[in-house]
């Protein structure tokens, strides 16, 4: 029992407790929407939100709002559903012999049993192919940077076996939404893409050096590294130094964006974007303890909220 609720069968440990999957989705579907991540909806979040920083940042640099901004809005959507959803289940089926020797993570849908490996894969390309499906509704351009986005999707599950740093591959999957959004709106590259998607590495390697705390003592027993096991004792140091990295180059980004043909109060307004987002990460700084595993998880949830935050002026920049 969770509060008074029952507790479902098969639920995932670290998924949010009465969450829509376990209580309202058809019972056969719930562990491919388990495997998805359905029941936590946080990943979700991280991958969109630096597709909607690439688009509003975009459209402050050319000044040029179109009716298709509203579909590539709507299809970053949509898209970091599903690959976030394909992505994770690449995830569970290569970590399958680490995930059951966790605690964390051996209630997972493939570790537990309750989805086959070979359902696993069919699962996969199917959200991957729905995905495809949206891609193509974009320029040349965006489709050849969405193909890209699929090597550091496939080599992230293998990072952690042969680097100390596999946040940066996460970070270099996670946020290739900014560059992707962006060349969906403006059809070319530019560097303000480019730094957009270094802040989200830095932000990326932020957050997921906290989540990886709670998995430091399993992580060291079966030989899994993380920065969280590499950093220890001087995570918060490392931490701090992420959140500078992470305001610095989200603020030359939004200079690059803006300045050219932005308003002064526009580039003002936009430029709160990464101060405010710095001051939310450094509230969950000092509210860091590595040895709370429940306080490391709501602290990586939180995470949600901190990158809305820059959006949120961005988007009041479009109106300056």
């Amino acid at each position: 029992m969770q509060g008074g609720t029952p507790t479902p069968d098969g639920q995932v440990a670290d998924a949010v407790k009465g969450n829509w999957v376990d209580r309202y989705a058809p019972e056969w579907s719930r562990p491919y929407l388990r495997l998805s991540r359905a029941d936590r909806p946080i990943g979700t979040w991280l991958l969109l939100i630096p597709c909607w920083w690439g688009l509003v940042l975009a459209i402050l640099w050319d000044q040029t709002p179109r009716w298709s901004d509203l579909w590539i809005f709507a299809a970053c959507g949509a898209g970091a559903w599903l690959m976030r959803g394909a992505g994770c289940t690449w995830n569970d089926i290569s970590d399958r012999n680490f995930d059951g020797q966790v605690e964390r993570t051996r209630s997972r849908p493939i570790p537990s049993g309750q989805v086959s490996v070979k359902g696993a894969v069919l699962w996969m390309g199917l959200q991957a192919l729905i995905s495809f499906g949206i891609l193509l509704s974009f320029n040349q351009a965006a489709i050849a940077m969405g193909i890209l986005a699929l090597f550091p999707v496939a080599i992230y599950p293998f990072a952690k076996r042969f680097t100390w740093w596999p946040q940066v591959f996460l970070g270099l999957a996670f946020n290739w939404g900014a560059m992707l959004a962006w060349v969906a709106h403006t059809g070319t590259l530019n560097w303000p893409a480019v730094m957009l998607y270094l802040a989200g590495i830095a932000w990326t390697l932020f957050y997921d050096t906290i989540y990886a705390h709670q998995d430091t003592e399993d992580d060291a027993l079966i030989g899994v590294k993380s920065t969280a096991r590499l950093f220890g004792t001087e995570s918060p140091a490392w931490l701090r130094r992420f959140i500078v990295a992470t305001v610095s180059l989200m603020a030359v980004a939004v200079i690059l964006a803006v300045q050219p043909k932005g308003s002064v109060l526009a580039l003002m307004l936009a430029l709160v974007g990464p101060w405010a987002m710095g001051w939310h990460m450094t509230w969950q700084l000092r509210a860091f303890d590595a040895e709370k595993g429940e306080r490391l998880l709501q602290l990586f949830r939180l995470n949600r909220d901190t990158g809305l935050i820059p959006l949120i002026f961005f988007a009041a920049a479009m109106f300056a």
